[in-house]
């Protein structure tokens, strides 16, 4: 797969935020990826821990209050372990489903969509190994803030995966990014204004006039953390979509995370937005 030819070919392409979850159906799990894949995800992001023994398992760190309802984090279990732990559903009750390994989700994946690893920092040669393992570097995309240990780490272990930095308001790491021996495909920006440098037309312009490309998010995990000058998924449900993903769209941001992918992916393609 190519990402960048992906976004030439839409308008906007959909990342789906830990899958498709909702009622009995728990976010990071194989049935969340596969309702995603289902509902026409082009890009699926997943979150990524270890366990005691270096197992590779998806799971949010330090969210295993709220997934697991364990206070320990997996890092205290070995993977023989964890393989057993149960995922619970948005009512914080166990479902019928296990925690997932890495590999079994990838493998879920592979050849369907573009696949966002998140926390890659924390386990750079281990997830790289096992994605040339599958052979999958051609889906997988990773994204870093602006630390050169984790920039590092990029160029040693993965230099040919899609890699996207991490920007606030404004975009200092353009310039260096071009230089490092890395795939650079573009940026992940974060806004509280719609005044911010890198949710001007000027910035997103100048990144598609150099090839590159611009994610931004509409999810909230967090209402006191303001991801894009409160155009969000909260505002599209309960207000308009054109207050929340119509304005994102407009803006020219190439890619859109979402909870509510569906919605989204409806509403852009009724109003012309989605296709080219």
């Amino acid at each position: 797969m190519n990402l960048l030819e992906m976004a030439k070919k839409k308008k906007v392409l959909l990342v789906a935020h830990r899958g498709v979850c909702g009622g009995n159906i728990p976010c990071n799990s194989l049935q969340a990826f596969q309702i995603a894949l289902n509902q026409g995800a082009d890009i699926v992001e997943l979150d990524v821990d270890n366990t005691k023994d270096g197992e590779l398992f998806i799971q949010h760190p330090k969210m295993e209050k709220v997934h697991l309802r364990m206070q320990d984090r997996i890092r205290a279990f070995p993977g023989s372990v964890v393989e057993n732990f149960k995922l619970s559903n948005c009512d914080l009750t166990p479902t019928e489903w296990n925690i997932v390994r890495l590999e079994d989700a990838l493998k879920l994946m592979k050849g369907k969509c573009i696949i966002n690893i998140d926390k890659f920092w924390e386990n750079p040669e281990k997830i790289s190994k096992l994605i040339r393992k599958l052979g999958m570097e051609d889906q997988i995309l990773i994204k870093t803030a602006n630390k050169p240990e984790y920039l590092d780490a990029v160029e040693k272990y993965a230099p040919d995966l899609y890699y996207m930095s991490v920007v606030t308001d404004v975009d200092t790491t353009h310039e260096q990014m071009k230089k490092r021996n890395i795939n650079y495909v573009g940026a992940e920006v974060l806004f509280k204004s719609e005044d911010a440098a890198v949710a001007s037309k000027e910035y997103i312009d100048m990144m598609h006039s150099e090839g590159k490309i611009v994610w931004v998010n509409a999810l909230v995990y967090d209402y006191h953390a303001v991801l894009a000058a409160y155009h969000n998924d909260d505002v599209s449900m309960v207000e308009s979509p054109e207050k929340g993903w119509g304005w994102l769209a407009d803006r020219g941001f190439d890619l859109i995370q979402t909870d509510f992918l569906l919605p989204c992916k409806q509403f852009l393609e009724n109003t012309g937005r989605r296709n080219k």
